[in-house]
């Protein structure tokens, strides 16, 4: 604990001028946990004893994987000079699919530490986030971490990140969120740039909501930081977005346990309870104001979560499904950009097609129902929302394949967005191929420094949700950082390949594809299904097909019993009879018979295996 932490028990005093709101903006694995972990330390309102690494980081996944998911609050009391302030600090999720989330956290600051790796520089992430906080005027402040790594370079990246936001190298702050070294001159550096909050504490009150979260124990938690005028214990407020009205039962600030106060004043940050048990209620972005005295305008930024990506979730053993239903039901209450509806497909059963925010999000979801309930599932290769608007003018949104329109199509619109990729300049010819071979469209390159370039690309979201960013690291051995944003949408030449087994189409692995890889991806689930779908007693025909027309196909050579093994020479004729009554009951076989496709040929087809794994 710094000698200049005050006494956490005595909270610091809430006028607007000794309040501090920053949140810390860093790509994924760049130290934000670690050094608000050491923050937390040094103003001592988290002991020696209690402290545990990413203290800030509640889920187990986010622990595992270094990774922040949803966005944490805190608030650090801070002496300077005598005076002591409240530091306010949100920290914010550095992965690409919550950019919605990490849009909110800024605007509820005034200022935002851009947190750089001394020993890799800057990412796509770290741009990102960089231009979000200077479109809500934030107050940069630009930190080297990790200095005490062996592969620290401070002086090259102090330049680059200088250059970047327009400054002086020497005014870049070093510190090691791992050792604390340059920890209290980050916050001294807090208290003096990031400006004060400004608000009108007599208007009617008005708080933005940046994150909610959902307890077992006591229904929904919100976090919010009041704008206007202020919030108190066992008032009626109104959420501005859907007009419903709670009433508070309690109000506090995060230190980083709850603690309970008497109200909320201009600029200050904390969490309301409301006894709500759905997180849908308390939409991240949505303005509070008081029931009784309501505010007219609500804050600007607003917007509904947007689904980018689907995919089938299905359990491996059918009885399964009502436990699914409930497990999904039971993560909605806390991920409220979670969409799900009930869907069956006649080669997996029952199942629910969800919406994502991206594939990590898709990824921690699917992770999520195996850990903390137990289920075995199988999740389609995912897809993006298309526009099909058929012959006679009716538009569809398919979201899954199996949705797509028969009949003539006229067009198909699919969502495009912007790409920006940081990479080392030795591989900008091998980037460029990779984009261009997913109908890429370039829009820019910029040398950032002397051996790091971001390319800029249009892109269709349906070839990055696949496999683009597994290639995009192989191809740059693990240099190259991505980042997108929705860019609307684009009129295309897409088709629906169907694959078909023995004349039957098989729904979970028809695709939705551009017309010139139809071919290669008719050839490619063909080639593979060949390989992992057991032999029959009879013949069975593998064939990809758009609409009508075959495009390619493979046959699974039959099981054939040798009945001529009891025949020891004689006559030719009593041989050919024998072969024919062999192949009669062949044909009446293949009339009648079904394939069967084992559940782990599904799984290995799905998921890009070319082996069945044997349990």
């Amino acid at each position: 604990m710094s000698p200049r932490a005050s006494n956490p028990l005595q909270p610091a005093s809430t006028l607007p001028t000794q309040i501090r709101n920053f949140c810390i903006i860093a790509h994924i694995d760049h130290g934000k946990s670690t050094l608000a972990d050491r923050m937390l330390q040094i103003t001592g309102i988290v002991d020696d004893r209690s402290m545990r690494a990413q203290y800030l980081d509640r889920m187990d996944i986010e622990r595992e994987r270094g990774i922040t998911i949803k966005s944490q609050a805190v608030r650090m009391p801070w002496e300077v000079d005598g005076k002591t302030f409240a530091l306010n600090m949100i920290d914010t999720p550095g992965h690409v699919d919550f950019t919605y989330e990490v849009s909110r956290s800024l605007a509820a600051c005034e200022g935002a530490i851009l947190l750089v790796d001394a020993a890799q520089g800057i990412e796509a992430q770290t741009l990102a986030n960089l231009y979000l906080a200077m479109e809500n005027d934030l107050t940069i402040i630009p930190v080297l971490n990790k200095i005490d790594l062996p592969a620290a370079d401070p002086e090259k990246y102090s330049k680059e990140l200088a250059s970047l936001i327009g400054g002086k190298p020497e005014d870049v702050l070093r510190v090691s969120g791992k050792t604390g070294v340059g920890v209290d001159a980050l916050l001294d550096r807090v208290v003096e740039l990031v400006p004060p909050p400004v608000g009108d504490p007599d208007a009617p009150a008005r708080a933005m909501i940046f994150d909610s979260v959902y307890d077992a124990y006591r229904g929904v938690v919100t976090y919010v930081r009041v704008i206007d005028g202020r919030l108190t214990p066992r008032e009626r407020i109104k959420m501005m977005s859907t007009g419903a009205n709670h009433e508070l039962l309690e109000i506090g600030v995060s230190s980083p346990e709850p603690v309970p106060t008497k109200g909320l004043g201009v600029g200050e940050v904390g969490y309301l309870i409301t006894g709500v048990k759905d997180v849908r209620q308390s939409k991240v972005g949505d303005t509070i104001t008081d029931a009784q005295k309501p505010a007219t305008d609500a804050l600007p930024g607003y917007t509904e979560p947007k689904p980018m990506v689907f995919s089938g979730l299905y359990p491996i053993d059918g009885s399964d499904y009502p436990i699914l239903r409930e497990a999904l039901d039971k993560l909605k209450l806390s991920d409220a950009s979670l969409n799900y509806e009930p869907e069956t497909s006649v080669a997996l059963g029952f199942g629910f097609r969800c919406g994502f925010l991206g594939l990590l999000h898709l990824e921690i979801i699917t992770e999520r129902l195996e850990r903390e309930f137990g289920l075995d599932l199988i999740a389609t290769a995912p897809s993006v929302p298309y526009e099909v608007t058929t012959e006679d003018r009716k538009t569809v949104t398919v979201t899954n394949p199996s949705e797509y329109p028969s009949g003539k199509i006229d067009s198909v619109r699919e969502p495009v967005v912007k790409t920006a990729i940081l990479a080392p300049k030795d591989y900008v010819g091998t980037i460029m191929e990779l984009c261009q071979s997913r109908r890429g469209t370039m829009l820019g390159m910029e040398y950032l420094g002397e051996d790091r370039v971001e390319l800029k690309y249009n892109m269709p979201l349906g070839e990055i949700v696949f496999d683009f960013f597994d290639h995009l690291k192989s191809r740059t051995q693990g240099y190259a950082s991505l980042d997108y944003e929705p860019a609307g949408e684009q009129e295309s030449d897409l088709v629906k390949v169907d694959i078909l087994l023995q004349g039957e189409t098989v729904d979970a692995f028809s695709a939705i594809v551009h017309k010139d890889k139809a071919y290669s991806y008719g050839l490619m689930m063909t080639e593979r299904l060949k390989k992992l779908i057991p032999r029959q007693q009879f013949e069975v025909p593998i064939q990809a097909a758009i609409g009508a027309r075959i495009i390619a196909r493979e046959n699974i050579s039959a099981i054939r019993k040798d009945v001529l093994a009891k025949c020891y020479g004689g006559d030719i004729t009593r041989k050919r009879k024998l072969l024919e009554k062999q192949k009669e009951g062949k044909k009446r076989m293949k009339m009648v018979g079904r394939v069967e496709v084992p559940q782990e040929a599904f799984i290995a087809a799905l998921s890009g295996d070319d082996e069945v794994k044997k349990k």
